[in-house]
């Protein structure tokens, strides 16, 4: 938007103790630049030759009279949301060994497994708890997860079959156990499905996801893709690492031609020692991955047909309206014991999963301990009381809620601390430049979920 000032010196009394804090972001466009209000995630678009005047105008008390709204909202945001979904693993073995997985290798080997029982009364204790505190029409997402959900396949699907009508189900699975018999099963039931592959070619995707005797499943992996293609409720994980970042624009062109309509492109979590060794350098990783969403776009007005990059759409989203974004893991407090838990298969609880490795953050057993006392845990008050307000240099940083300073999980286990930024620090900054680039230059709905703006209004109009 062009904002103009009025010349009149006097609104600059807004700018002072407990008005707005404003900062300056250059986003690499030759014609704007973002005004930002860190504390509310409030933005602008003003034109270079107009900024001094913005920033002297009348601009500062508009945003000033609307910052206890701005204020609240994300307040609501970040610290009044109550636990929707539960990421479960009914097994903590897998049939993979794939060369960053965040769970430690003795769990994946010889961990437990859930009976089909097992796993229907620990349902029955979560269905109980969303209910008592969201009502019993609610229904909340149950995501199995993993290790390999299908190695626990007879228990999974009598849960789903059993309360098909209290939760909202996914299954997140390396798709190699997946036979047609189960497709069928699980696009009858309406379950979400993720499935992961990180390279567009057998050499490139079975260097980091293969099984423990080194085979990997490329052509499995293919022919679950393209069985699912047109499915509305399915999504390819790639994860991002020093082995494939240089083909990210090559994964972009092989999704668009398989038909699929949602990815994410995840830069490896270093939560463990193998994964740190996979990490791309930030301008790296910034460089080929900007160049895939550019490629994206590009595919976009050939064919009219959108491939949307989730994590990068959430950023976007976030910017465009706090409440729009979809993902919890890019603002602080994140979603890890706020907004999600997960379950461990021998019923423990963690804030996230990407904590079932880290035993510190155990909050308690799903089967023996009351849901409500797990969440005000002291390992679950560690996670759900990190803010970035809190961390050096996140707290005086402008695009503090667009990042999160994410993973708590990655950043302790790296620095045995919660309060230290994101080791993908950098890169959260080229994201949010792009993402405020692509605003400024209207290109930013090609990025997007086509619904992604249901219910979002505008905080504050600045155009007229």
């Amino acid at each position: 938007m062009k904002v103009t000032g009025s010349g009149d010196l006097e609104p600059l009394r807004a700018n002072m103790g407990r008005g707005p804090s404003l900062s300056v972001i250059d986003i690499g466009q030759r014609q704007s630049v973002a005004v930002v209000e860190a504390d509310t995630a409030f933005w602008a678009l003003v034109d270079h030759e107009a900024l001094a005047d913005c920033l002297a105008g009348d601009f500062v008390s508009q945003v000033a009279a609307r910052l206890p709204e701005m204020t609240a909202e994300m307040e609501q945001l970040r610290f009044g949301l109550r636990p929707s979904a539960v990421y479960f693993n009914p097994t903590d073995r897998c049939n993979f060994n794939c060369s960053y997985c965040y769970l430690p290798e003795s769990l994946r080997r010889n961990g437990e497994q859930m009976t089909p029982s097992r796993l229907v009364d620990g349902l029955e204790i979560l269905s109980a708890f969303f209910a008592s505190i969201h009502g019993p029409q609610f229904r909340p997402q149950l995501i199995f997860h993993g290790s390999e959900p299908m190695l626990a396949r007879e228990a999974v699907f009598e849960a789903i079959k059993a309360f098909s009508h209290v939760f909202d189900f996914g299954l997140q699975t390396n798709a190699s156990l997946l036979e047609d018999r189960d497709l069928a099963f699980l696009t009858e039931h309406q379950v979400a499905i993720g499935i992961s592959l990180d390279g567009p070619d057998r050499q490139a995707a079975d260097a980091t996801r293969h099984n423990w005797e080194k085979r990997g499943f490329f052509n499995q992996v293919v022919k679950v893709i393209d069985s699912l293609a047109g499915y509305d409720r399915f999504n390819v994980i790639t994860t991002v690492t020093t082995a494939n970042v240089q083909q990210l624009p090559k994964m972009v062109e092989f999704y668009h031609e398989h038909g699929v309509q949602t990815v994410m492109l995840n830069p490896v979590r270093c939560t463990r020692h193998e994964a740190r060794n996979l990490k791309p350098a930030d301008d790296i990783l910034a460089h080929h991955f900007m160049a895939a969403l550019e490629r994206s776009y590009q595919l976009y007005q050939e064919s009219g047909r959108k491939l949307v990059v989730s994590n990068f759409a959430n950023i976007l989203a976030s910017i465009l309206g706090p409440t729009s974004r979809r993902l919890m893991c890019d603002i602080s407090p994140c979603g890890g014991g706020r907004c999600f838990f997960a379950v461990a298969a021998n019923g423990d609880v963690f804030p996230c999963s990407e904590f079932i490795g880290l035993s510190d953050f155990r909050g308690g057993n799903l089967y023996s301990d009351d849901l409500e006392g797990i969440l005000a845990s002291p390992p679950f008050k560690a996670v759900t009381s990190r803010v970035v307000e809190k961390i050096t240099p996140c707290r005086s940083c402008a695009i503090r809620h667009f990042c999160g300073a994410p993973c708590p999980a990655e950043v302790a286990a790296l620095s045995g601390s919660l309060e230290t930024p994101a080791p993908f620090c950098s890169f959260y900054q080229h994201q949010a430049c792009y993402a405020l680039r692509l605003i400024a230059e209207k290109r930013h709905h090609a990025f997007l979920w086509d619904d992604w703006n249901q219910g979002v209004e505008a905080s504050l109009d600045l155009s007229r």
